[in-house]
């Protein structure tokens, strides 16, 4: 169960990082400009975002303790 709220925590944090490296990199190279903004944070709400915290989840679901049994 521990294993799994860390899984959670990292979930959340890559959710958090991946949106909003996506937001900044929609914002610098989209050729969109009338409702970029608009676009940049559909895509990192609900593309860049999940995709983060979905790679996040599993990199700490099976990441190894290094003081645990």
């Amino acid at each position: 169960m521990q294993r799994f709220g860390l899984a959670l925590v990292y979930a959340v944090c890559g959710y958090v990082l991946a949106a909003g490296i996506g937001h900044f990199v929609i914002q610098q190279f989209s050729s969109n400009v009338h409702d970029r903004d608009l676009e940049a944070a559909m895509t990192s709400a609900f593309v860049a975002g999940p995709i983060g915290a979905v790679v996040a989840f599993v990199i700490g679901f099976v990441r190894k303790d290094k003081g645990g049994s």
